[in-house]
């Protein structure tokens, strides 16, 4: 009896399986090319994978880039490489979410695109029919979880983030909303000129009767603007003046379209519970804390989820503080922490 118990013992000892070879194999990380096509555009991005086991559905984000020819990693090269939403990608990474981060119009290897000899007809819906684009290749991704979906704005991408919000399907579960652009886009340029100007004025540069001439000529401006009349930029100092200008030219069907939409009004479409974050920086003079008041308003009335406003200390507009310069700030992995895991 003993012989035979020590035999199937010693069968056991070399047939045991060590615990590295019976857990499975994971799938290393990795990013690959997306290529996709909207409106006769071919629109390329990058999707990031994090680490995972063969067959898992991970939750996924789309990641929506700010204004002007900001790009998938979220820079405008040569001047301005941050590379924000890069660094978003990869702090979602660490938390195993799949991020699709693309080339929006005007920008990387996608270009204007079908718009490149009517740039003038490029207008914000263009933008969001992007995005909702990407969202369904991000959704039909084999190693997207469909019930785990979101969608993460930086500025002006959040408010296309909100945008998407109450359309595409299935429904985000969640959205991220950093640095919002959170009112009408000529009242936001209108605060940022006015900022300026009164800063100006502290230096000296300008009178507080030239303030109060600047002033009222800005908001005769956005008015014109507003009403399709042309532009007086008298009184308006040369760059503002040329601000003006360059919003009559080719970027005139944008701006107006853009204008029209009031990101508070966009949240009745969420579906309640939708968890969302809206994050502002005390350093940040491009997106105000005080702008998000009634965004913020809107979500508390439309039920939507946790974890809310989240101020944060001392970031910028581009997620940074001053200790780190070049990464994101502690503050902000914290907020993309909380909101993955709540």
């Amino acid at each position: 009896m003993f012989l035979r118990f020590a035999a199937v013992a010693m069968a056991l000892a070399f047939t045991t399986v060590s615990p590295a070879e019976a857990a499975p194999r994971l799938v290393p990380a990795a990013d690959r090319e997306v290529v996709f096509t909207v409106d006769g555009t071919t629109t390329y991005g990058t999707l990031h994978v994090p680490a995972h086991r063969p067959g898992q559905r991970l939750p996924a984000a789309l990641l929506l880039p700010g204004s002007g020819p900001t790009d998938r990693d979220g820079n405008q090269p040569p001047a301005l490489t941050p590379n924000t939403l890069g660094l978003v990608a990869e702090a979602l990474g660490e938390d195993q979410v799949a991020t699709l981060r693309f080339d929006k119009y005007g920008t990387g290897r996608t270009g204007l695109g079908a718009y490149q000899d009517r740039p003038e007809e490029l207008d914000y819906p263009a933008f969001v029919r992007q995005a909702q684009a990407a969202y369904g290749v991000l959704r039909d991704q084999p190693e997207t979880n469909r019930h785990a979906l979101t969608i993460v704005g930086h500025s002006e991408g959040a408010m296309t983030a909100l945008q998407l919000g109450g359309t595409v399907h299935p429904r985000p579960s969640g959205l991220a909303l950093l640095q919002p652009q959170a009112i009408r886009l000529l009242d936001l340029v209108t605060l940022q000129l006015k900022d300026q100007i009164a800063e100006a004025t502290r230096q000296g540069l300008f009178t507080p009767e030239e303030q109060r001439v600047i002033n009222t000529a800005i908001d005769a401006a956005v008015t014109a603007l507003r009403e399709r009349r042309p532009v007086d930029t008298t009184e308006l100092p040369a760059p503002i003046a040329q601000l003006f200008e360059a919003f009559q030219g080719t970027s005139h069907q944008f701006v107006l379209t853009s204008d029209a939409i009031h990101p508070p009004d966009t949240v009745a479409a969420l579906r309640p519970g939708t968890r969302v974050l809206v994050t502002c920086g005390t350093n940040d003079p491009q997106v105000p804390c005080a702008t998000t008041d009634a965004l913020t308003s809107a979500l508390r009335h439309a039920h939507v989820g946790t974890p809310g406003r989240v101020t944060l200390h001392g970031v910028d507009h581009l997620l940074h503080d001053d200790a780190h310069p070049d990464t994101l700030a502690p503050a902000v992995l914290n907020a993309l922490h909380r909101f993955t895991k709540c």
